[in-house]
C-alpha cells in the first residue's frame, strides 16, 4: 500500500478553490501559503482524505478571521488535487490584529515609572484635578472645625442644648468623613495629598437678635451651601478635564447628600424663626436630642 504525503496547509489569506476542486501549483497560489510535508499509512478510501488540527476556519463577512492549518493527504503518486466546498472570495485584504497589547504597552506614557516617589497608579489626572481636591479637602475640614466649636459651645454647662450639641457633633464628623473620602481617592488616582491651613473658628455664637440656636443654624446652612458651591467647581475641574470616573465619583458620593443637608437645614432654620428665642427652643433641642431614638 503506497504512503500517502501529508501536505501541511498555513493559510493567511483567503485561499480560492475552484467547484470541481482543482488547485494550481501550491507555489503560486497565495505568497502567504506555507506548505510543509509528511508522509502518513493511507486510508481506506483511496484518492483524497481531509484531516485537520484544528477546527475549520472561522469566516465571516468573505475575511479569514484567524491563521487555521488544513492537512491535504494525497497518494505520493499522485498528482495534487484538493476536493472541498468552495468559498466564496472577495476584494478584502487581510489587515492583521486589531489591539497588538505587546506593541501598545511600548507607548511611552504607559511605561511604568522607576522614580521611587512618582506614583505607578496615576493614569489620566490631570494636575488641576489633583489641585482641586485638595482644596476640597481643606474645605471639608474648616467645615468640620466650624461644627466641632459649635458643639463645644452647646455642650457647654451654662448653654445646655443637648441636642443642638449632638447634632454639630454629628455634621462635624460628617465633614470630616468626607475630608478623609477625598484623601483615599487623591491616592487611588496617584494624586499627593497636601494639607493646608484650618483657619481658627469663633467660640461665640450668641446673636442678641436671633438667639444662639437659630444664630448657629443659619450659620450651618450658609456653609453648607458653601460647600456645595466647592464641590460644584470641583465637579466642573474635573468634567473640563474630562475626566468621568471623578466626575462620578463626586456625583454619587457628595452632591446629593449635600442638597439633602440642605434642605434639612433650611426646615430647621424655619422651625427656629417660628419658636423665636424662648420655651421652643428647648422643645426644638429635645426633637433633635432623640432623633433617631424610634429606629
Amino acid at each position: 500500500m503506497p504512503k500517502l504525503k501529508i501536505l501541511k496547509l498555513e493559510i493567511w489569506t483567503k485561499l480560492k478553490l475552484g467547484l470541481d476542486g482543482a488547485a494550481g501549483d501550491p507555489s503560486t497560489e497565495a505568497p502567504n501559503v506555507a506548505w510543509t510535508s509528511d508522509f502518513h499509512e493511507p486510508t481506506a478510501h483511496e484518492g483524497i482524505a481531509w484531516s485537520s488540527h484544528e477546527p475549520a476556519p472561522l469566516v465571516r463577512e468573505g475575511r479569514w478571521s484567524r491563521r487555521h492549518s488544513v492537512l491535504l493527504a494525497t497518494p505520493k503518486t499522485r498528482s495534487f488535487k484538493v476536493s472541498a466546498t468552495s468559498i466564496e472570495a472577495n476584494n478584502f485584504a487581510l489587515t492583521g490584529v486589531v489591539f497588538q497589547p505587546f506593541e501598545e504597552i511600548k507607548k511611552e506614557y504607559l511605561a511604568v515609572p522607576i522614580t521611587p516617589n512618582v506614583s505607578m497608579a496615576r493614569q489620566t489626572y490631570s494636575d488641576e484635578c489633583e489641585a482641586t481636591i485638595n482644596e476640597q479637602i481643606n474645605v471639608e475640614y474648616n467645615a468640620s472645625y466650624v461644627y466641632h466649636a459649635l458643639f463645644a459651645y452647646f455642650d457647654r454647662d451654662n448653654v445646655a442644648l443637648k441636642g443642638l450639641a449632638k447634632f454639630f457633633k454629628e455634621s462635624s464628623e460628617e465633614e470630616r468623613g468626607h475630608a478623609e473620602k477625598l484623601m483615599e481617592y487623591q491616592n487611588i488616582r496617584g494624586g499627593r495629598v497636601k494639607l493646608h491651613s484650618i483657619l481658627m473658628p469663633s467660640s461665640e455664637f450668641d446673636h442678641v437678635e436671633k438667639g444662639d440656636a437659630l444664630y448657629a443654624m443659619e450659620l450651618a446652612l450658609s456653609l453648607e451651601k458653601i460647600v456645595n458651591e466647592k464641590l460644584l467647581n470641583l465637579q466642573s475641574v474635573a468634567d473640563r478635564h474630562n475626566d468621568p470616573q471623578m466626575t462620578h465619583f463626586i456625583e454619587s458620593e457628595f452632591l446629593t447628600d449635600q442638597v439633602e443637608s440642605i434642605k434639612k437645614i433650611s426646615e430647621y432654620v424655619a422651625q427656629l424663626r417660628r419658636v423665636g428665642k424662648g420655651h421652643g427652643v428647648w422643645h426644638f433641642d429635645q426633637m433633635l436630642l432623640h432623633e433617631g431614638d424610634a429606629a
